[in-house]
Parts: structure tokens; sequence; C-alpha cells
């Protein structure tokens, strides 16, 4: 069974993501769709809008088979790391023999060729993001701009004018450039975005918007029909649902409280131990709460950032405060060892199947449940610790046990 995997947020789930699966297929001639899905936390440094069980169930309606789990260690990391757990996690599932990711072009050829001589970072490209990342440029303009830069310096013209620095072509780019250093074999393919940008915060098409369009729907207007046509029925019934029993939609707001907590409860140094404090970040944040007006998210962002410090390079590094995630465990050296399981959140009954396959062909245990193990996964451990935080901002949650989801909930099946 030809099998196609996805690298997804699903943030929510919406008819864009509906048609790049079912166009992914259509391309790769898949029967049968992998998606490894970000938790409760997400790439941007901010909780998702539902819960990763609402969205896993929102992802097989739509038409995956198997969903599993990135890690929060490489979910709500910048690009590079980002792309390379998902990329792994693809690749070990052993049953996975292409995957397909949106860009803004549809273009492949430029970013495999970058790819191909970017992945082992040769010393001339090293200095020039060096450069860039001097000139004050935040890092993903600098890594974009060197790589056209050391592409140019090698003669390859025509693929150092690609924009490379949209935000999908610098996704693209890593995946390329992970399956390159893990040395893969999926085939890689891509498919242009169609009708909305992934940053797009306004809708402009009938049945097509981005998922922050559509997020800024649900936090600013709190209207939940207003999203009902851009996503597929099932998704809506899922999120009316959530919706109803308080545990959506998640955002910031919900964890400021225990935010400014860590915070001011950490020194200056203690700060700066954490993951994404960089440049002296951690002076900034505690020099602006003594002009907060309020026990509020956006005005406290707002206060510390500025055009080096990204409002997702913020986000990132005040999630790593919420969560606990210090530098000394998300090193290189430890990112690049891979995630040590795969943890399943749902599957179908063709899932099934790729399930009973992947038990032979896997190269790393597949996991139904943290409970059902006894080996003490660091990354498992911090996934488990954030479904507990991130409890804490689903107001519908009555019970303490919600914290507990990871070893009391099994996977969705349909």
């Amino acid at each position: 069974m030809r099998t196609v995997g996805l690298i997804v947020e699903y943030n929510p789930f919406h008819n864009g993501h509906q048609y790049h699966l079912q166009q992914s297929q259509k391309i790769t001639g898949a029967e049968a769709v992998v998606a490894v899905m970000s938790g409760n936390f997400l790439q941007r440094g901010e909780p998702a809008v539902m819960d990763k069980w609402a969205r896993t169930e929102t992802a097989l309606r739509g038409g995956c088979d198997l969903i599993i789990e990135l890690p929060a260690a490489y979910a709500t990391q910048a690009a590079e790391w980002f792309a390379y757990g998902a990329v792994s996690l693809l690749e070990a599932t052993g049953v996975v023999d292409a995957f397909c990711f949106g860009t803004e072009s549809g273009e492949l050829d430029p970013l495999r060729e970058a790819a191909r001589v970017i992945a082992n970072e040769p010393p001339a490209f090293q200095s020039m993001l060096k450069g860039a990342l001097a000139e004050g440029a935040a890092y993903p303009s600098a890594y974009s701009a060197a790589v056209s830069a050391y592409l140019q310096s090698i003669g390859n013209d025509r693929a150092a004018s690609f924009p490379f620095a949209q935000p999908n072509h610098t996704l693209g780019l890593h995946y390329l450039i992970a399956l390159e250093r893990i040395g893969g074999a999926m085939e890689p393919h891509t498919l242009r975005r169609e009708k909305s940008d992934y940053n797009q915060t306004t809708v402009t098409d009938q049945k097509i918007a981005s998922a922050t369009a559509i997020r800024k729907l649900l936090l600013e207007q709190r209207q939940l029909a207003d999203c009902k046509a851009y996503v597929p029925e099932t998704t809506y019934d899922v999120m009316a649902r959530e919706w109803t029993a308080g545990r959506s939609p998640v955002s910031w707001t919900e964890f400021t409280a225990p935010l400014l907590h860590g915070i001011v409860t950490r020194s200056p140094r203690q700060l700066a131990e954490m993951r994404e404090m960089t440049e002296g970040l951690e002076h900034r944040m505690l020099g602006a709460l003594p002009s907060l007006q309020s026990f509020d998210f956006e005005p406290f962002i707002d206060l510390i950032k500025t055009k080096r410090y990204t409002r997702t390079k913020l986000q990132r590094a005040l999630l790593s405060i919420l969560l606990g995630h210090r530098k000394e465990d998300f090193t290189a050296d430890k990112l690049s060892a891979g995630v040590e399981y795969i943890r399943v959140l749902g599957f179908t009954e063709k899932g099934r199947g790729l399930l009973r396959r992947m038990r032979k062909e896997a190269k790393l245990p597949v996991l139904l449940s943290a409970a059902r193990t006894e080996t003490p996964y660091r990354y498992l451990e911090l996934d488990t610790q954030a479904t507990a935080v991130y409890m804490l901002g689903q107001s519908g949650n009555d019970s303490a046990a919600s914290m507990f989801r990871d070893y009391t909930d099994k996977p969705i099946m349909l």
C-alpha cells in the first residue's frame, strides 16, 4: 500500500488542508496518508486552539489514516529542528514512501539543489550566515540570504534567485535538508499553496482561508460560526463540541498568569538558561514588567517586541519559560539524535493496517500510550508535562485528571 506522509499542525484542519491532502495522494499515487502532527504547542511558540486529541479527530475525519505526534521538543522549534524531527519520524515509520508539502511556488528543483549543497553547511556558507546575522537580520532572513549568496558564489545563479525567504519555501528547504542529513529514502513532492498565503490574516476567498485567518476569527471575534465556510463539516462539528464544552479556543491569554509567575520567580541568570533566551532578552523581559498596565499577554509582548526580536522568536522564548525548557536539554547534539519512539495519536481502519506493518518495519518503538512504556524517554516526559500545562488553559476542564490524558487516553480510532 503506497503511503504519503504529511507534516502538519492542523490548527485547525481547514478546506485548504483537505485540498492539500487530496492532491498529495493524487500526485504521489498514494492509497494511505500518514501525518506527523504537532501536539498541544506549536512551531510559532503558541498553544493550539484545540488540544491534540480534538485535532487528531478532525484530521482522521478529513482523510488522514494515521496520526503520529511530533514531540514538543521539535514542534516548538524554528524551521531547522521542526523539519528535522518531522522528517525523521516519517522516515522512521518504515511505511511512508513519499512526503508532500505546500510551497508558495510549487517548485521543487531549486529547493533540492539548495538542500544538497547546504545540508552539511560548508564553511563559506557559515561565514555568510554569520555576516548576515552581524548586520542585525533576524535568523530566518539571515539564513535565506546566506543560502542565496552561497548558491551564487558557486555559480548556481538560477537557484540563487529563488525566493527562499518565503515561509513555506523556508520550511520546504529545511525538510529537504533534513532528508539529506538522515539519508532518507522518501520521495519529496511539493504543491503550490492556493488562494491564501501562510501568514494571511484576512479572508479573501469564499471557501479557502489560512489557519492564521481562521484563528483570528475565533480568538478576536469569538464567533465560531464565522469560520464555518472555511472548514469541512466534520471539523466544524468537532470545533462546536469543544467550544460548547469550554475546551476551545485556547490562546496565550489563558496562560498569562503562569507565564508571568515563571518570569518573576526566576533570576536573570535562571531566565538566561531557558531555551531561545539570547542576547540579554531576559533583561528586556524583566525590565518591561513594571510598565505593564494589566496582566494581559498582548500588551506584554508588545512591550518587548523589536525588529530583531520578532513575535515568533519571543513566543518561543516565553513558551520555554512556561514549559520549563532549558537550553541544556535542546542542544544540537541532543536534537540531532532524533526522537526515540513513535507516538500514535489516532488511526482509521486503513491506519490499523499501517500500524501492523510498522510493528515489523519501523526503526523505532511504536507507542500507543505514555502509560504503556517503562522506558524513560526524555521527550515523552516533556510532552506529558506540556499536556498538563495546556489543560490548565482549558476552562471547560473541571477535573485535575485532565492533566494526565497522555496516560489515560487511548489513540482515537475511526
